[in-house]
């Protein structure tokens, strides 16, 4: 493929193997093409697979494009020459392109990435083989708080240990006073998910902790915590404004995580409930509370077609926020038997975020009043959406 004629809105990108990596998609694209492009995405979402013609609001852009990843998690391998690589997948294969520094991560991160590589080259350690199935490194982690500045190195193994890891662990903790703790994730299966269920702390703490909305978070290798701190504090502003809580509300939170929107939500409400079908998240959105001295909020384990109708039954605001895939058909018909009067959906993609609208509108007797786009995830095709719901 060759440029035969330049965009306006071309730009030089700030990484040089932006052409050959796949984790952005969008750097040759100046921000402002970028911002246009997906707030084109969400209305013509919004239009061919839901149906609706709501003017959507002008898509919120991030002060800081570049450098704002609090997490990545690298694949590994072994170059022909037998030497240690770490970086993301070349676009539409598994072949790693090396990286020793990422223009889109926390530029904290960039000397780990680099010396961690060379400290595993000198202990010696096998690197995963997918495809043979062999080997036990498969990825190297690294999560820091934005602004704390702590930092958590994870390896993914399929080995439950490591020779002398103990030692490199504590190393790594002399050498990069910001670097709180280092874990490792037992990942043994043949699968494409990063991280096994069980993950082990080898030096210093099992999580950071990150301030996020005034209020403390801890927050551990494999948890759930947007990428993008600055732009997720936009999204919950976002998130307040719509619902304009008044203090006497009660919300029910589904998919909460580690309660990122319900404690927030708990401080200007009269009673919150967060569900989350994962159990650790669930002690972690409890840990949380606790730290921060909020009362008025239960956590619950369990799905949330199943807790959704005594939960909805006490409520007059509901908070979704699903993975990629949406909400199931159940918990849209849950939601469906018994609505909230309002109802706020933050979705990380437009096309299941207007499939699921749709349904809403015809079943529920919701009115969908206002999207409103945010891009936290600069450099690359994804954008996430906040709508907000009201019965008719």
């Amino acid at each position: 493929m060759s440029v035969e004629t330049p965009s306006p809105e071309r730009v030089r990108p700030a990484c040089i193997v932006a052409d050959k990596c796949g984790g952005c998609q969008c750097q040759m694209l100046s921000y402002a093409g970028q911002l246009a492009a997906k707030q084109q995405q969400v209305v013509d979402a919004l239009a061919r697979i839901g149906g609706l013609t709501i003017s959507v609001d002008p898509i919120l852009g991030a002060d800081q494009p570049l450098h704002y990843r609090n997490k990545v998690t690298y694949p590994l391998r072994r170059s022909p020459e037998g030497i240690v690589q770490a970086g993301y997948y070349r676009k539409g294969s598994h072949k790693i392109v090396n990286l020793n520094q990422c223009p889109a991560q926390d530029k904290r991160l960039n000397p780990l990435l680099a010396q961690i590589k060379q400290d595993i080259q000198a202990q010696g350690w096998s690197i995963y083989n997918e495809q043979a199935h062999r080997g036990k490194l498969r990825h190297l982690g690294l999560r820091i708080g934005r602004r704390t500045g702590e930092i958590l190195v994870t390896l993914v193994s399929t080995a439950s240990a490591l020779p002398n890891l103990a030692a490199q662990a504590q190393q790594w903790l002399d050498q990069f006073p910001a670097v709180v703790g280092v874990a490792l994730n037992h990942n043994p299966d043949r699968t494409n998910a990063i991280f096994g269920p069980q993950t082990r702390c080898i030096a210093g703490a099992p999580y950071l902790e990150e301030e996020f909305a005034g209020l403390r978070f801890q927050i551990r290798p494999a948890t759930f915590f947007q990428i993008n701190t600055e732009q997720a504090e936009q999204l919950l502003q976002v998130v307040l404004k719509l619902l304009n809580l008044q203090g006497q509300e009660r919300i029910v939170d589904v998919y909460c995580g580690i309660g990122t929107l319900t404690l927030p939500l708990a401080q200007q409400a009269q009673f919150c409930v967060g569900i989350e079908v994962q159990p650790d998240a669930i002690a972690q959105a409890q840990a949380n509370a606790a730290l921060n001295g909020i009362e008025n909020v239960r956590f619950q384990a369990g799905r949330a077609k199943a807790l959704l109708p005594d939960a909805l039954s006490q409520a007059d605001m509901l908070v979704i926020d699903p993975p990629r895939k949406g909400c199931s058909p159940e918990v849209l018909s849950a939601i469906a038997r018994q609505p909230a009067p309002t109802l706020v959906y933050v979705s990380c993609n437009p096309a299941t975020l207007a499939r699921d609208l749709k349904q809403l509108c015809a079943t529920a007797g919701y009115q969908l009043r206002r999207v409103q786009p945010v891009d936290l995830f600069p450099q690359t095709a994804h954008v996430e959406c906040v709508a907000l719901l009201e019965i008719i």
